[in-house]
């Protein structure tokens, strides 16, 4: 019988054998979100391979950093303090400026920032495409090569599965868990009329998602501007997006240029604003009157915020 050979036949083998041994040797690669996360803390992605997303947002800080500033390639600072990324999934825009509408937009800028990882996103992709394995990866999941659409899509994945909803306060909101005296003390002071943090910090990753002036910024020094970089309004001087509180206890130092250690550096400035900047401008009038919180107080909504950690990260409180 004469044998009939497919023009396809080993090419479709050859893949099939591929596909089969990636599998084994990658297995939770096997969607966008477990592609996002091998991508997540891939070096190839920076310009000179030193550095991945996951240098700055380390998972085992609730992926945030550690410094006021991360360091980028060639030992570049950035120009603000690194967030956590638990908890985007719901968020309506990103950074602490507000630039990016979606986690697909925002996944992409950092690796252009050439204070980050310096690399224009044409030439990751063509790293990518270069990749025997991430050519493969990107085609198994995707039913395509590599391009800057699946690679966001990939990282937007990954970054909607870091949701974070088994903390101590979690189990007292559904019944199946108690705060400690001095836990609901600092609960009721965290929603109460006089520490009023339940203005700004509400709902289910208590933020309200808006920008707000809190006093940081002194015109006459030149730091940080803010929102007003993006928009080039007067009245966005100096404003920042409302971070999540979610894992607070974890994720200092704290604001957007990182210049509090502490939850007790936090409180200590809301309680006597004035006394860290001299000209604070175009400050929210919310922000201009001090709390006047007693050491007790605010030791109880430290407390409180702490039972704000989900436990896979309590060992880090």
């Amino acid at each position: 019988m004469k044998k009939i050979f497919l023009p396809g036949f080993f090419l479709v083998l050859a893949l099939l054998l591929a596909s089969s041994f990636l599998e084994k040797e990658y297995p939770l690669a096997a969607t966008k979100a477990a592609l996002g996360k091998k991508l997540f803390s891939e070096k190839m992605l920076s310009k000179d391979s030193t550095v991945s997303c996951s240098s700055c947002h380390k998972p085992a800080f609730a992926f945030a950093d550690t410094a006021a500033f991360s360091t980028g390639i060639g030992g570049k600072l950035t120009a603000r303090n690194t967030p956590s990324v638990l908890n985007m999934k719901n968020r309506p825009y990103f950074f602490w400026d507000g630039r990016a509408a979606s986690l697909e937009e925002q996944s992409l800028m950092p690796i252009q920032n050439p204070d980050e990882m310096g690399l224009p996103v044409e030439e990751a992709v063509k790293r990518l495409n270069e990749s025997a394995e991430y050519k493969m990866l990107f085609q198994k999941i995707f039913k395509q090569k590599p391009s800057a659409q699946n690679l966001a899509a990939a990282f937007a994945a990954f970054e909607q599965t870091l949701e974070t909803v088994d903390s101590k306060f979690d189990d007292w909101s559904n019944n199946i868990g108690k705060l400690t005296a001095q836990e609901e003390r600092g609960r009721q002071l965290f929603v109460g009329d006089k520490a009023k943090c339940f203005d700004c910090h509400r709902m289910e990753d208590f933020t309200n998602d808006e920008f707000k002036n809190i006093g940081l910024y002194d015109e006459r020094k030149l730091n940080d501007a803010g929102l007003y970089n993006i928009t080039k309004k007067e009245s966005d001087k100096g404003k920042f997006k409302t971070p999540g509180l979610r894992n607070v206890a974890v994720t200092g130092p704290y604001m957007h240029n990182g210049m509090f250690k502490t939850l007790e550096e936090v409180l200590n400035y809301y309680n006597s604003p004035d006394w860290f900047i001299d000209n604070p401008v175009n400050r929210d009038d919310a922000f201009k009157t001090p709390l006047r919180l007693t050491p007790q107080e605010k030791k109880d909504i430290i407390a409180f915020l702490k039972t704000l950690t989900d436990k896979k990260y309590m060992r880090r409180q």
